[in-house]
């Protein structure tokens, strides 16, 4: 053999061995599930009077080639702080955060249409409830994924007429619980069950000038803030508003939110939280598409925070306009606020990006 053969064989061996070696004496950050350094917080100030916030845009971010989502729409938070949201790329259907943006788990029902996320505590253990609006399905979960319930559709059970169309769009559970359903994309009634999964009844439906009905009953609430007396919160959506019924049904009155095509409420101590997800334009008040934001309204049911959107204003009573005031989000679609209240906006047809964390200031 060449001496010249021999010194190049010894070269690689020798270069294994140490790459070997420095391998189980530094490993990578990855094996330590350290992630890399993130950008800074946006110098931006998001958000009006004490409701205010600095962006984090990069929070979320993921591998799109392992973990796709086409669009980000809801999010919930469970009794151990992690952080779970719902896609409707049938590959990982739930992404499970922790609060500093960390991925901890994924899994899939391969449900191309997965829309409505509630999470309930029953008697000491959770459960998701998760509404397809594209076949009509809604499902009860473990916090795994596992299914324990499925609702009958509306039709198969003599609810709905053969001609109605059933896309249900989210879940609320009363303190009894009464699981309500809301059909936002279909019918636009909210269906009641109890527990057992049994039908109660229905109300609203479909109607622009009837205040006890609506136009995209897109998401439902329970409102636990006056603890003595529950009631429901439904956003009318086309209509700019939120509907408030009792716990049986019996329409209550409604709060107009002009320029505000509100997603569903969100009930976090006093406040309540909704992502915008379509808002108007100056000088074009119709629905337009892009011009997102966040809406906060306080327990009088006033707005008193608009992060992306302009500062609420009342005149003799009146709330004014509310358009978007800067280019931050797309089409809010749900907003999840922690135990340190921050909030994490998930977004609809913004191109397949991830939930962004506003910081409270």
């Amino acid at each position: 053999m060449k001496k010249s053969e021999t010194t190049r064989r010894h070269f690689i061996k020798s270069t294994a061995v140490a790459t070997i070696a420095t391998a189980l004496i530094s490993p990578t950050a990855e094996a330590f599930n350290i992630l890399p350094s993130r950008p800074k917080l946006s110098s931006t100030i998001l958000g009006h009077g004490e409701f205010k916030y600095k962006l984090e845009k990069a929070w979320g971010n993921l591998n799109p080639k392992n973990h796709p989502v086409k669009n980000c729409h809801e999010m919930v938070m469970d009794a151990k702080k992690r952080l779970f949201m719902l896609t409707d790329h049938p590959k990982n259907n739930m992404l499970i955060y922790d609060k500093s943006g960390k991925l901890l788990n994924s899994w899939t029902l391969n449900l191309k249409g997965a829309h409505g996320l509630t999470i309930h505590d029953e008697n000491g253990t959770e459960f998701l409830y998760i509404t397809d609006a594209s076949n009509g399905r809604v499902l009860k979960t473990t916090l795994n994924g596992n299914i324990v319930f499925e609702f009958s559709n509306p039709k198969a059970i003599g609810i709905y007429k053969a001609s109605q169309n059933y896309k249900p769009t989210e879940t609320a559970i009363a303190p009894n619980g009464d699981i309500y359903i809301a059909d936002g994309y279909g019918s636009q009634f909210i269906l009641q069950y109890n527990s057992k999964g049994e039908f109660i009844r229905k109300f609203g439906g479909d109607s622009f000038l009837q205040p006890n009905k609506f136009k995209q009953a897109h998401g439902v609430a329970i409102d636990n803030r006056d603890p003595n007396n529950p009631t429901l919160l439904c956003s009318a959506r086309i209509k700019n508003e939120f509907k408030r019924f009792t716990l049986d049904g019996k329409y209550l009155e409604s709060y107009y939110i002009p320029g505000a095509y509100v997603s569903r409420p969100v009930i976090d101590d006093d406040m309540l939280y909704s992502g915008v997800c379509f808002g108007m334009t100056k000088g074009n008040y119709n629905m337009q598409m892009n011009q997102g934001f966040v809406t906060i309204l306080n327990k009088e049911n006033k707005v008193v925070s608009n992060p992306g959107g302009s500062k609420p204003k009342y005149k003799k009573g009146a709330l004014d306009i509310i358009l978007q005031d800067k280019p931050i989000f797309k089409h809010c679609h749900d907003v999840c606020v922690d135990d340190d209240k921050n909030l994490y906006i998930c977004q609809w047809n913004a191109g397949g990006i991830y939930p962004y964390k506003l910081h409270r200031i």
